[in-house]
């Protein structure tokens, strides 16, 4: 059974840093599309960063370009998202997903599952 645990989250001021993992088990990181989403309160669910099974990266949400970056440990079946400067507005609880599609370029929404119990992020002075 394919499953995430999703840790790393916490109080943060603005501008600070966090790294979020997203520890899978059951099957293998590579093998996958992996993507980092988040929902803030009174929002909908949106997909800021994808990584390919063959490691190729990209950021999806406009609004955290430059400043959080997705990566991959395949020894430790860990995928991670480093987030930094972070702002108010990224106040949300982030989850990491698996497609069932190896590439992150076509894999619609809808091919994302097996989401773990999420991690709160609070960006506050």
């Amino acid at each position: 059974q394919l499953k995430f645990v999703e840790s790393g989250g916490g109080l943060v001021q603005p501008g600070g840093s966090l790294r979020l993992s997203c520890a899978a088990s059951g099957f293998t990181l590579d093998k996958y599309a992996i993507g980092w989403f988040r929902q803030a309160p009174g929002k909908e669910r949106e997909i800021i960063s994808c990584i390919s099974g063959n490691g190729g990266t990209t950021t999806i949400g406009t609004s955290v370009k430059d400043r959080f970056t997705i990566s991959r440990d395949s020894a430790e079946n860990t995928a991670y998202l480093q987030m930094k400067n972070l702002k108010p507005e990224d106040t949300a609880i982030y989850y990491c997903a698996a497609s069932t599609y190896y590439l992150c370029s076509g894999s619609p929404l809808s091919a994302f599952g097996s989401w773990g119990q999420g991690t709160q992020v609070t960006v506050s002075s």
